[in-house]
This record gives C-alpha cells, structure tokens and sequence, in this order.
C-alpha cells in the first residue's frame, strides 16, 4: 500500500506543475491580450509560473527531507 501513496503524491507533484505553469502562462497571454503588449507578460507569466511550480514542489517534499535528516542523525 506504500507504493500506491508514494505513486499518487508524485503524481500530485506533476499536476500541480503543470497547472502552476499553465495557468502562469495564461494569465500572461491574457494581459498581453489587454494591453497590445504580446510577448512581454506571456513570458512573465510563464516564468512566475515556473517559479512558483518550483517553490510550490519545494514545500511539498520539505516534510521528506526534514525526516530523511532527522534519520541520519540517529
């Protein structure tokens, strides 16, 4: 039953980045539709979406690495 957990968590994982870049993108699309601005904030969504896919991945393996530390300093 283990397997199962750590298969559905990595799959989260790969949803949550793939929503965080894409809705990043669209907003980006979106704006520079309002604006007449095409490609400046496409490329700014897209990167604001990276980087929150990067931080947003970070916070959730945090708890493992925290608890891979605390088993090696046992």
């Amino acid at each position: 039953m283990q397997g199962w957990r750590a298969a559905l968590g990595v799959l989260g994982v790969g949803w949550y980045i793939a929503i965080a870049i894409i809705l990043g993108l669209l907003c980006g699309v979106w704006v520079d539709g309002k604006f007449s601005t095409k490609p400046f904030f496409t490329i700014i969504g897209l990167i604001i979406g990276v980087i929150a896919a990067v931080y947003g991945v970070y916070q959730m393996f945090l708890p493992f690495i925290k608890n891979k530390q605390g088993k090696g300093d046992a």
